[in-house]
């Protein structure tokens, strides 16, 4: 849709409803763009929300030489590059430094700030030949954090030029550089972001396939849980599995050093039926929301799990302890006592 057709020469620009119908086609897959960029859906909203306006506002200097999804990706683009450049990264527990043994865990803390999960149906976006990496790869929870530490600019080039396939010559008129500068920029970006997935290979899986066996493996990690069955949960785990728990800040490596502080944080005397899971899917691989029963017999939403499989285990668990993270997924504040009713609004 031409915006010219809405607004003729001498005409007010187009009210915020006219210019929210304009843009709805595209609105989708530029939030899922500024998620790539944020690492964090609440940032991809507000920078999101902040490139519309500043696009209603100049809408009066669009002439129309591009495509109108064109001219809102040059808007948006460029605010999440001149926001983000002001803004502390976010990153996994992983960044921060080796395993830490069970007894080292620590309370939660505020900072830094975490890569929160999204859920895979909120991140589709048009991909081309030319695209790199398959939607599923381009929100995998590895990628994004060794995306990270790009500068904004080159995590703009990287996301456009292997995500979307846009040309380099296309990416050098939406952010005012050379295609040489855009082609540097992207070489220096990929090379950065295979050695960050180097380092983060243990939560850089391949999504496992929907057979019985996948299904099977899955149902023994709810049971472990439900039952607060330590050893079956241990049994779970790939010998060198790797637990993070954001927002606390230290990660563990190894089966039985997960299978020590699970046991010791959740798995207690007396917890059996406390916990309940509901299946859901995040950044393309398997997740479940964690419930906990309270002394009510209500089961209050606390954390979202996302793992990591490999064959017959699991190879990582990134548990994000944030009750309102996980609503985010649609899930119910609440289930009643027996775990199946949704309870609360």
């Amino acid at each position: 849709m031409d915006p010219r057709e809405h607004t003729p020469a001498g005409a007010p620009p187009p009210s915020s409803a006219q210019f929210e119908a304009m843009v709805a086609p595209y609105r989708r897959e530029l939030r899922a763009y500024c998620y790539r960029m944020a690492g964090a859906m609440g940032d991809a909203d507000d920078l999101l929300q902040e490139g519309l306006l500043r696009a209603w506002r100049g809408l009066a200097g669009y002439e129309a030489r591009a495509s109108l999804r064109t001219w809102l990706y040059r808007v948006v683009a460029n605010t999440c590059i001149n926001e983000l450049e002001r803004r502390q990264r976010r990153v996994l527990p992983l960044d921060l430094g080796p395993a830490a043994r069970p007894q080292d865990v620590m309370p939660p803390r505020g900072e830094p700030i975490w890569i929160e999960p999204a859920a895979d149906a909120e991140q589709d976006v048009p991909r081309t030949p030319e695209s790199q990496l398959d939607a599923r790869e381009s929100i995998a929870l590895a990628f994004l954090t060794a995306i990270q530490v790009l500068p904004p600019r080159q995590r703009a080039v990287l996301l456009l030029r292997d995500v979307l396939g846009w040309s380099a010559a296309q990416c050098a008129e939406l952010l005012a550089m050379s295609v040489p500068a855009v082609n540097s920029a992207l070489q220096r970006a990929r090379e950065t972001v295979a050695a960050r997935r180097e380092a983060l290979a243990s939560i850089d899986r391949a999504p496992p396939p929907d057979d019985l066996r996948t299904r099977d493996l899955l149902a023994r990690y709810v049971r472990a849980w439900e039952d607060t069955d330590a050893g079956a949960f241990a049994a779970l785990l790939r010998e060198d599995a790797v637990l993070t728990m954001p927002p606390m800040s230290e990660w563990l490596q190894g089966r039985d050093d997960i299978a020590a502080a699970v046991g010791g944080m959740a798995f207690h005397p007396g917890a059996r039926g406390n916990l309940r899971l509901v299946p859901t899917r995040a950044n393309g691989q398997p997740a479940f929301i964690g419930y906990e029963r309270g002394e009510d017999g209500v089961y209050t939403v606390r954390a979202i799990h996302v793992l990591q499989l490999d064959g017959d285990h699991v190879a990582a668990v990134v548990a994000f302890v944030d009750p309102q993270m996980a609503m985010r997924f649609g899930a119910a504040p609440t289930l009643a006592a027996d775990g199946d009713q949704p309870g609360g609004t």
